[in-house]
């Protein structure tokens, strides 16, 4: 009934407020917020209507961000129409070809450069002293990985894990995130938010949590999505010529090992947080697609494990405690 109200609303404003005369309205996506999104076809043209209630969405970090990302010419939906008191958003459409519905061993060298190029004018054009972009500082890292001990760990497996070993790996996690240089980080940089456009591609999206924060967050995004995976040896020759990239222009001064030590535990912590999430969708919002996303996800964790020795004793614990709980939660939940 409150969809129905909200799409009601909605309508409303586009012909009565904007006089656009609709043609068609159909919802063009949803995402794991409770944001959700209506293509529109009028006379004048065809449009994204972002649908954002005020009680539970906040869309000025979305205007916000927007405007810086144009400014560094990162190609953003351009904002036609903003209703901030009923939560509505009237937005360019750059359609419904995303990143993942055309990847291919083919098409992957081409989508992906053109990542690159948007991803480093992202990281080195966005000023931001006066972005007015949160820190992505300690406290966030660590209420991010709190989320996958009390969703995953806790809700979905309901298990329990050596508290020093979540410690010791919390403690590796945040302090290596921290002693990265700092970029404007989209924080969602994957396939399922760059759109395939036929100029000046990509299309970038879901951008409103952008922060200020460690410099390989969005690479290891995009190279170690969650939605789909490439071979190891072409993902270190993805890193390798991005760190090239990022020395080149004097963003960092490291060694490519640290980059890649920094990246690898920077995947992990966004994986963490993303299976935390994933289980969360599940259990208190029943979005349970995501449910398939989970183990790609700990696969990639597993991977970093075994690769450094300081994370093997957390390795051990996800093949003896985590991945034997959550067969049997992935079972209880097809059923």
């Amino acid at each position: 009934m409150l969809d129905d109200l909200r799409t009601m609303a909605m309508l409303d404003w586009l012909e009565n407020d904007l006089l656009l005369t609709i043609v068609s309205s159909e919802p063009a996506s949803s995402d794991a917020s409770f944001r959700r999104y209506f293509r529109i076809k009028a006379i004048d043209g065809q449009f994204i209507v972002m649908d954002a209630p005020p009680e539970k969405e906040n869309i000025e970090p979305f205007i916000r961000v927007a405007g810086l990302l144009a400014n560094s010419n990162v190609n953003v939906p351009t904002i036609f129409q903003q209703n901030l008191t009923e939560g509505f958003l009237l937005l360019e459409d750059f359609g419904s070809h995303c990143f993942l519905d055309q990847l291919t061993s083919e098409t992957v060298n081409t989508l992906y450069q053109s990542a690159f190029d948007a991803l480093f004018k992202l990281q080195s054009s966005t000023h931001l002293l006066d972005s007015s972009l949160p820190l992505y500082n300690q406290q966030l890292l660590q209420r991010e990985l709190g989320i996958f001990e009390e969703w995953f760990l806790g809700h979905a497996l309901d298990i329990q894990i050596s508290p020093s070993v979540w410690k010791t790996l919390c403690t590796i996690l945040v302090t290596t995130a921290l002693e990265q240089p700092i970029v404007c980080v989209h924080r969602d940089y994957h396939s399922r938010n760059l759109m395939v456009l036929t100029e000046n591609s990509p299309g970038v999206i879901d951008f409103q949590d952008a922060v200020i924060g460690p410099i390989t967050y969005d690479l290891v995004s995009l190279l170690r999505d969650c939605y789909i995976a490439w071979p190891d040896h072409q993902v270190d020759e993805w890193v390798a010529m991005y760190y090239q990239k990022l020395t080149q222009a004097q963003l960092i001064n490291c060694t490519p090992t640290c980059f890649k030590y920094w990246f690898d535990l920077m995947g992990m912590q966004r994986h963490l947080k993303a299976i935390g999430i994933f289980s969360r969708l599940h259990l208190r919002d029943g979005k349970s697609n995501y449910l398939n996303d989970i183990r790609r996800t700990l696969n990639y964790i597993s991977d970093v494990c075994a690769n450094h020795q300081a994370l093997f004793e957390f390795g051990d614990v996800i093949k003896n405690q985590i991945l034997p709980a959550l067969d049997n939660f992935i079972s209880a939940a097809h059923r």
